[in-house]
């Protein structure tokens, strides 16, 4: 009984999150949006990553500051050049992991 809900809970989870990314796309193909729109939906993806990027190089402390992540600031630096330079995802991401790689077996 309880394998059965278990397989059921995740196969409802993987329907959720398949409809999730994909109905957006079938539903946008059939509707017009305003270039201001779509120009405002352009910004998405930056905001995303700098929430992300914040949320990590901050460390909350309650009643207090957060601290600075220095291993996240440092490991940012070369991310940050990659994408100036290249501009490409997949490599600003690979940069970003081997830093923070490099920098966590150094120090």
């Amino acid at each position: 009984m309880l394998f059965n809900k278990v397989v059921l809970t995740i196969i409802c989870c993987g329907i959720v999150a398949i409809l999730s990314r994909v109905l957006p796309f079938v539903l946008l193909k059939y509707v017009h949006l305003s270039d201001r729109l779509v120009e405002f939906l352009d910004f998405v993806p930056i905001v995303i990553m700098t929430t992300l990027w914040f949320s990590n190089l901050f460390t909350p402390h309650l009643g207090n500051l957060p601290i600075l992540n220095l291993e996240y600031l440092l490991a940012s630096l070369p991310t940050f050049l990659a994408a100036i330079v290249t501009k490409n995802l997949l490599l600003i991401v690979l940069v970003g992991i081997i830093s923070l790689t490099i920098l966590r077996t150094v120090i």
